[in-house]
């Protein structure tokens, strides 16, 4: 999630988990120590350009890593505060933890893919049931955490720990809804799904991407679970298969690699831009849930020995703005 969501998340729990005394410092070091795994984003090659899509949310994100994470950031912490703070270092280790152990929970909470399990596995885990930015989710949060610090209340942290849990639960609770309406729309359709996906479209929990993949193609719908239920027809698009690719023979070993990055990055969500034969999507994220969009992706370049370009389109125009909130509100 966002860095405010995610430092916020790890002040909440570290602060539920402490008394009156030091609760300020406390947060802090939640707050911080939460965020310090997207750290990993400074990971990068100019020279491969995907090296950071390998990286982002992989071993700093695993859950074996937190108590390494959190005595990372106890360390700098403490040789740079210890003076000013009352706490011993293991005490700092600890909320740091904490703090820190939460950031790869809520990322999996959403549809990017976190290495959860690394080094066990390299699966991306994503749960869908949150999207990435959500500020009915984090607002509330960062109000009782400031409360909370300010009044010296661990209780007002533990409401917002309760609030934190409710959403998502709530999340959860959407996302079931979403399946069985994809389901219902496939089963009307007379479709045979391989696989179907479901995520919240951009900061709510009422209007849903619905993506389900044939043996050939990608469906693409949204769904209001308001008190209204109501559908929005979509897209359809080949899936990507480089055996079938007319630019196929014209690619180096490098870049066909390149392909298989990408394709295990999106988790297999990926297919040609329908403008540009040369462009790659991620056709999970789109301005509008129900177009096929593709806001990054790849470009690849025939007959080059470089690795394949990364392309991010994430421009939104006042009419895709105006239409996204009555596909919410109306």
């Amino acid at each position: 999630m966002d860095p405010l969501s995610q430092g916020a998340i790890g002040a909440c729990l570290s602060q539920s988990l402490s008394s009156k005394k030091n609760l300020l410092t406390i947060g802090i070091i939640g707050f911080f120590a939460g965020m310090s795994p997207d750290l990993d984003v400074l990971i990068k090659s100019d020279q491969d350009p995907l090296l950071f899509l390998e990286f982002h949310r992989q071993f700093t994100h695993s859950l074996v890593f937190i108590p390494i994470g959190g005595l990372i950031f106890a360390s700098v912490f403490y040789s740079l505060f210890k003076r000013r703070v009352t706490l011993s270092f293991k005490q700092v280790w600890f909320y740091a933890s904490v703090g820190y152990g939460t950031h790869g929970i809520l990322d999996t909470c959403t549809s990017y893919g976190t290495q959860l399990l690394w080094p066990f596995t390299n699966d991306r885990f994503s749960w869908n049931n949150i999207s990435i930015i959500d500020p009915l989710f984090t607002l509330p949060i960062v109000v009782l955490i400031t409360l909370a610090a300010i009044k010296k209340s661990p209780f007002l942290a533990r409401v917002s720990l309760i609030w934190a849990i409710f959403y998502l639960s709530l999340g959860w609770f959407q996302h079931q809804r979403a399946i069985e309406f994809a389901n219902e729309l496939i089963q009307q359709r007379g479709h045979n799904a391989i696989e179907v996906s479901v995520k919240p479209s951009f900061g709510n929990l009422i209007l849903w991407k619905i993506i389900y993949k044939t043996k050939d193609r990608f469906f693409v719908d949204a769904v209001n679970l308001g008190p209204k239920k109501q559908h929005f027809n979509g897209d359809s698009i080949d899936i990507f298969n480089l055996d079938n690719y007319e630019l196929r023979d014209k690619l180096t070993a490098l870049q066909k690699n390149d392909i298989e990055r990408f394709k295990w990055f999106s988790q297999g969500f990926i297919a040609i831009n329908p403008n540009n034969r040369n462009q790659i999507l991620d056709i999970r994220y789109s301005n509008l849930p129900n177009e096929i969009g593709g806001l990054w992706g790849i470009e690849l370049t025939p007959n080059s020995d470089n690795h394949v370009r990364f392309i991010s389109n994430r421009e939104t125009n006042k009419r895709e703005f105006d239409k996204f909130f009555a596909m919410i509100f109306n």
